[in-house]
């Protein structure tokens, strides 16, 4: 089983795209974007491992932004989350990776939590912030509407919005930042 997706970005010039694939023991996320972010050009190729669960295991962010290069390596050992081998307190406990700059990260989550219409949930994610390549603890609330639509709040960042999603899963709009672009 394959899963893709490829987006245009609403408020900066760029685009994403990203496949989920079958791998032993679980899914293989992977993707790669181009845009501008504070006037400055990005190229990120980014993946997650997740477990058959839907739990992320490690993931992985390379590319440019600006004239400035990285290569990030995410892993959640026994010891916690960490980046670029050192262990960032205080996140041992969360499940799953997001990544700030992507729709993609937001389909392990809603498989792994598999909510009814009606149901809400309130938990917290491993977040990466690209642009100072740090982990932090991000609170998320999401509400299922109906059968492809989910009412989403990040409370810390004021950021809400109505996530519809496509059959394969992936974001169809990821409101004012993201619209998936269907070819033919």
């Amino acid at each position: 089983m394959s899963e893709f997706a490829f987006w245009r970005r609403l408020d900066a010039p760029g685009h994403d795209m990203a496949a989920l694939t079958v791998r032993p023991g679980g899914w293989f996320l992977q993707g790669h974007a181009a845009f501008h972010e504070t006037g400055d050009p990005t190229g990120l190729c980014y993946e997650v491992e997740l477990d058959e669960r839907w739990h992320s295991l490690s993931g992985r962010v390379q590319g440019f932004r600006g004239l400035q290069r990285f290569d990030h390596v995410i892993r959640h050992e026994a010891g916690g989350w960490s980046l670029d081998g050192r262990i960032v307190d205080g996140l041992n406990h969360l499940a799953d990776l997001d990544f700030g700059f992507t729709p993609a990260t937001n389909m392990p989550q809603l498989r792994r939590l598999a909510l009814e219409i009606g149901q809400s949930v309130k938990f917290t994610v491993v977040w990466f912030d690209v642009g100072m390549g740090t982990l932090a603890a991000l609170p998320q609330i999401y509400r299922r509407e109906s059968e492809t639509t989910y009412w989403y709040e990040s409370p810390t960042s004021a950021f809400e919005g109505l996530i519809d999603l496509a059959p394969s899963g992936f974001a169809r709009i990821y409101p004012t930042l993201w619209q998936e672009e269907v070819s033919g």
